[in-house]
């Protein structure tokens, strides 16, 4: 969380001091817009996991073709070393009613279903944060949208990459968990 929350601070700073030393608006505006198109972000993201928590989880199931996780996919996160950075990632889903942070029954395999299905939501939910957060420019006029809401969309995008790499580099691990405690009950 706290990397989460620095590099937003750090952004906002940044983007602050930047559009008042080039003079794209009056200090107070400059102000205004970047709490603004920070606050509409964190909102818009908040609306999307809203929406799809109430989806059915039927949608979201465990042998759902659109979140599967090829070879090659799970290549890339051992060359992203994504296990060595995964815990660090901000992880909201508690407040929806399901923590991802850590597998608290792992031999139950209902909960473990249900623990994949809650992925398959999270990884969705970042993913249409991915464009969603670029809404904020069409709030802006003139240049603030591209000198302000654009770098805050940019730097949403890439704070929702990152929770959608750990969702999806675990995935693979807890599908071979739930087939062997599957085997298990049949035997």
């Amino acid at each position: 969380m706290k990397l989460y929350l620095s590099t937003i601070g750090i952004t906002m700073g940044i983007l602050s001091a930047l559009n008042i030393a080039a003079r794209t608006a009056p200090w107070y505006y400059v102000i205004i817009a970047v709490v603004w198109c920070t606050a509409l972000q964190f909102g818009l993201d908040g609306l999307i996991a809203i929406v799809i928590n109430k989806m059915p989880d039927k949608w979201f199931g465990v042998d759902n073709p659109l979140y599967y996780v090829s070879p090659k996919e799970r290549e890339l996160y051992r060359w992203l070393r994504v296990r060595r950075w995964k815990d660090k990632v901000w992880e909201l889903g508690g407040l929806g009613g399901f923590s991802k942070k850590a597998v608290r029954e792992p031999s139950n395999p209902a909960y473990i279903e249900k623990f994949i299905i809650e992925c398959n939501k999270g990884v969705l939910t970042h993913r249409l944060s991915y464009p969603i957060g670029f809404l904020a420019m069409l709030t802006l006029p003139g240049i603030c949208s591209l000198t302000i809401a654009l770098p805050v969309a940019v730097v949403n995008v890439f704070l929702n990459i990152l929770p959608t790499l750990a969702l999806r580099y675990n995935t693979p691990m807890l599908k071979a968990m739930l087939k062997r405690l599957q085997r298990k009950e049949q035997a």
